[in-house]
């Protein structure tokens, strides 16, 4: 039996009188590929928000790998293990590819820069960072500014500095956002090569339910701030309340 990484308990969030987040509970066991989706507006970046201790929770509790979270700032999750890609791309644009990653590495391994001291000096670093661009097929733009990256491979990188960090568990807040048809297609590959190859607890926020249903072992559906199901992927295709919560937007399971 598969224990679990992530447990949400009764968790709570609100803004200026706006219930953002609405007693949710659920848990993620350790290795699982698990997908959130709902209706815009249904509180799913602020679940990210909340586990990654960007926003404090109001009420409840956040354990991940045993230890209660809540309260701790994202710097503290991060080095639990925590990394997260976010919707729109966080990078420093002004660096290399390759140094984007390499300061993250840096970051994680707690050493120091002297800056009069180039990056290229960190040489077990600089081989770290070029084996996650590799995988992630920037290899070839190592040396490039972030700021000449297309859109999706700048997606790419902020999913590669969320890497670098070592995560155990990794939130992806719609990696496939903006991409053309053939970006998203490539993007659902990778999401699955990740999760296997730096065997992770991975969970993704995501409008298209072509990926949705091709990758994810499970599904969370948020809506209005709620938990309304969970489930294996058939399960939520046949789930009545999930079809109710999408009536009004274009036909969530067609193809399916």
């Amino acid at each position: 039996m598969m224990k679990n990484i992530l447990q949400l308990k009764n968790v709570r969030k609100s803004f200026d009188g706006f219930l953002a987040i609405d007693d949710v509970s659920f848990a993620v066991a350790e290795g699982e590929l698990s997908a959130i989706i709902g209706p815009n507006g249904a509180g799913k970046s602020t679940l990210f928000n909340l586990i990654t201790g960007y926003y404090e929770i109001d009420r409840g509790e956040i354990t991940y790998a045993g230890i209660n979270i809540k309260g701790r700032g994202t710097e503290a999750i991060v080095r639990e293990g925590v990394g997260r890609s976010f919707q729109v791309s966080s990078i420093f644009q002004e660096e290399t590819v390759l140094d984007n990653v390499r300061l993250a590495r840096l970051a994680k391994e707690n050493k120091t820069r002297n800056f009069r001291s180039p990056l290229e000096k960190f040489e077990e670093t600089t081989e770290s960072a070029y084996r996650i661009l590799e995988s992630l097929g920037l290899g070839n733009q190592a040396e490039r500014y972030a700021y000449e990256l297309a859109h999706g491979d700048q997606k790419l990188l902020d999913i590669g500095i969320a890497l670098a960090l070592e995560p155990r568990l990794l939130l992806l807040d719609e990696p496939t956002a903006g991409m053309s048809p053939e970006e998203r297609i490539q993007t659902t590959h990778l999401i699955e090569k990740l999760w296997k190859e730096y065997d992770l607890t991975l969970i993704f926020i995501e409008h298209d339910m072509d990926l949705v249903f091709e990758i994810a072992q499970w599904i969370r559906v948020l809506h209005q701030g709620s938990l309304l199901a969970e489930g294996k992927p058939d399960e939520i295709r046949e789930n009545a309340d999930v079809i109710g919560a999408y009536l009004g937007e274009d036909h969530l399971w067609e193809g399916y």
